[in-house]
């Protein structure tokens, strides 16, 4: 091992249930690194058009981390039929919160955690990174006795997020209403949006495109953004919008574009060249 090389922990990993709807528990799959502490701690949302999918889906990504000396917390969430808009979001500002609670007893601090997701789940970790407080997105209380905490991160890095769903929603219908040959993901994502956002006006408030748009007052964590530039689920003018607006706001977003890459590039090949390159820059980003 050379002096710069980097280091590589060994990992622990295991299910806890964090939240309980009724008789459902929810799990979070903990990727605990073994060494001197105190480690980052990063929550992992899935994609799948926010309906489909589940927390053991980015293991590739969150092993890395965690062998790169960060505790990541893989959660699952309700989704349609369960539930739709906001209850998604519901469930993870109180997880993290929960695990700002049990940071110290997994090798973290509450200071450290920051949030990743892929796709859809991109989409709910920039938008709760930005909404840290809002009222919908916090309802669900912690245990008695808890300590005080409240579910603003350090950092968000998104890969190849739907940023702003509304205009997602309106260019799939687009190459829709244009007839075949259209991109399959077409027919897989309009239902989805549906089952999950309802209307259109819900697809336009929880927007973080939008909300930077209309001026909303919001908190601007540092954020790493991936994505292919040849993707075609999930529109450049979208990225780039959000890009001007977060930097004009006053927010830091870190850029990675990677040449001739479609969506879900690391997710689907986790050994390529262009996959090894972006883990690689989330763990930079994270460690710094």
């Amino acid at each position: 091992m050379t002096a710069n090389a980097p280091k590589t922990y060994a990992i622990d990993i295991e299910d806890v249930e964090y939240i309980r709807h009724g008789d459902t528990p929810l799990l979070a799959r903990l990727f605990k690194p073994r060494g001197p502490e105190p480690f980052p701690l990063i929550i992992d949302l899935h994609g799948g058009a926010w309906c489909l999918g589940d927390r053991l889906q980015d293991t590739a990504i969150n092993e890395a981390l965690a062998q790169s000396g960060v505790v990541v917390a893989a959660l699952d969430f309700r989704m349609p039929p369960v539930a739709s808009y906001p209850a998604s979001l519901a469930d993870i500002n109180y997880a993290i919160r929960w695990l700002k609670t049990q940071a110290p007893a997994w090798g973290s601090r509450p200071e450290l955690v920051g949030i990743l997701g892929i796709s859809s789940g991109g989409h709910q970790a920039m938008l709760l990174g930005m909404r840290p407080h809002d009222p919908r997105y916090s309802a669900l209380p912690l245990p008695a006795g808890a300590p005080a905490v409240d579910a603003s991160l350090r950092c968000v890095v998104m890969c190849w997020p739907v940023i702003d769903p509304l205009a997602r929603y309106r260019y799939a219908k687009k190459l829709k209403e244009g007839g075949k040959p259209y991109p399959e993901l077409v027919d897989l994502v309009l239902p989805l949006h549906d089952k999950y956002w309802k209307t259109e006006e819900a697809m336009a408030e929880g927007n973080p495109v939008l909300a930077l748009e209309r001026g909303e007052r919001v908190a601007l964590p540092p954020a790493l953004y991936l994505q292919g530039t040849s993707d075609k689920a999930h529109p450049r003018a979208d990225l780039d919008r959000f890009v001007v607006h977060y930097r004009k706001a006053g927010g830091q977003v870190e850029l990675e574009l990677f040449e001739g890459e479609a969506e879900g590039f690391i997710t689907r090949n986790p050994s390529s060249p262009a996959a090894v390159r972006a883990i690689e820059k989330i763990i930079e980003f994270v460690h710094k």
